[in-house]
Formats: C-alpha cells, structure tokens, sequence
C-alpha cells in the first residue's frame, strides 16, 4: 500500500529545480549551488533537492542539459556572447527560444528606466498616436463638411418650396386668364 507524502514535489516545483540547474550548467556554476538556491525558494533542503534531480527531474531534461554544456562551452570559448536558450518544460512541448544578449539586455535597461515596453512598442504606439490625430482632423473636417451640406440643403428646400408656390401662383393666372378670355368669348 502506497500512500503520498505531504511533501511530495508539484510540477511547478520540478520545473523551478530544472531551469535553475540549467541556469548553473549553463552559467559555469556548480549543480550544488543550484541545489542550494533552490532549497532556499521552496524551503528544502538542498540534499532533497539534489536527491530530486538526480532521481526523476535529470532523466526529463537530457536535451536541456546537452544544451546547456554546450552552451556552456561555446561561451568559455568565444569572446561573442553565446544565445541564451529558454526550454519549455516536456509537458509545453519541445519549443527552444533563443535570446541574444544584447537582447536580453535591452530589455533589462528598458525595464530600469521605467520603459516597459519594448522599443517596437514605443514605435508603434507612436505611429498610432499620429494616426489617431489624422483621424481625428479628418473626423472634425467631415463634420464641418456636413454642417455645410445640411445648411447648403435647408436653403435648396426652401429654394424648391418658393418655386413651387410660384409655379401654383401662374397656374392659378393662367386659368384665371383662360376662364376671363372664355366668358369675354361667350358675350360676343
């Protein structure tokens, strides 16, 4: 009969050892360091967490790890910063995101100086506040433009109403004119 232990590791716990471990595999540190970083956030010890990695978590991160040496290697050996890769956990999928350094530091100084957001972001939010003022003009030159048309349409009306009467008014004397000539006919 089995049973399970209070303690016993969530995945979120699995994966916070495993992506310090690779931090420290690919930063030159020792897996002992990342034991003891880790035991410090989830308040274990660092043998449990050792004891964890090298029972279960390790056996799910072999391409990580290969990774991360190699990583680890390529930087030791160039004076070029080497990408920085993020791994997704096995249950997300095999993705790898890579990151460049000048990348990476960017964004921290972005972050510093209270920007944020991203220099695209900056950009674009830019061209939209540009393209919100032309919209805006175009908006307000529309709505001069219909003011002008409603005035330019309450006189046309008012033109027509007039004509109209005027064209009622000479049917009027041209009947008036036709019945005078006929009586004038009949007291011939």
């Amino acid at each position: 009969m089995t049973s399970t232990r209070q303690d016993a590791w969530t995945s979120d716990e699995d994966l916070l050892l495993a992506e310090v471990v690779l931090r420290h595999i690919r930063e030159g540190g020792t897996q002992l360091a990342a034991f003891e970083e880790v035991g410090r956030k989830l308040s274990r010890t660092s043998a449990a967490c050792g004891f964890r990695w090298n029972s279960y978590v390790r056996k799910q991160y072999k391409t990580g790890i290969e990774s991360a040496k190699k990583q680890r290697k390529e930087f030791k050996s160039s004076a070029v910063p080497a990408p920085i890769f993020v791994q997704n956990a096995p249950e997300e999928g095999t993705g790898v995101k890579t990151l460049t350094l000048d990348e990476i530091i960017s964004y921290l100084q972005n972050l510093k100086n209270g920007n944020g957001d991203s220099l695209e972001t900056a950009e674009e939010n830019k061209k939209l506040s540009l393209k919100i003022k032309e919209l805006e003009k175009k908006v307000n030159r529309l709505e001069q433009e219909k003011q002008m048309l409603q005035t330019n349409l309450i006189v046309v009306r008012d033109d027509y109403k007039a004509l109209i009467e005027i064209m009622e008014r000479a049917k009027r004397v041209v009947l008036s004119d036709s019945t005078v000539k006929e009586k004038v006919e009949e007291v011939k």
